[in-house]
């Protein structure tokens, strides 16, 4: 359920430079890291430009966007379905608590659920991110018991 005065809709180019500054808040605050704000305004861009990448949906209270959630797909083959990544999941410190972040997921998830191809959501979360852990298993999501593993080619962070 949305909280009072707010909406989730589906975000636009005309919300690049909020979700520019709240990935760039993100990154800050999670992994204590500074992002080159070219490049993530050239990434956000991108992807809101092509929903095939996947989409963004932000909460907007009372006019302003308080909140973001983004999704990207990967095809399962195990499972012959398609798995919605959570990504980029922010809110406003000010409007934390209060039932953005929920909404924001029952959102997607009801889009999830909706769709015949998609067979599940999934998220990478800091493992010192105990909050964020505590927040998404009130949502119903679990340990997957894997743990990410990469190697960046560009790195701009």
């Amino acid at each position: 359920m949305t909280p009072p005065n707010c909406q989730i809709r589906l975000a636009t180019s005309d919300d690049c430079k909020v979700i520019s500054d709240f990935n760039t808040c993100l990154a800050s605050e999670t992994e204590g890291k500074s992002l080159n704000p070219e490049t993530i305004q050239a990434g956000v861009k991108a992807f809101l430009a092509d929903q095939h990448r996947g989409r963004y949906f932000v909460a907007v209270c009372k006019g302003a966007v308080v909140g973001q959630m983004a999704h990207t797909r990967e095809w399962s083959d195990w499972r012959n379905g398609e798995i919605w990544w959570l990504q980029s999941v922010y809110v406003l410190p000010e409007f934390r608590q209060q039932g953005i972040f929920r909404a924001l997921y029952q959102h997607l998830e009801s889009l999830a659920l909706s769709s015949s191809d998609v067979i599940g959501v999934r998220l990478y979360v800091e493992t010192h991110n105990r909050k964020a852990q505590e927040a998404y298993g009130h949502l119903g999501l679990r340990d997957a018991n894997y743990s990410v593993m990469e190697r960046i080619f560009r790195n701009d962070v």
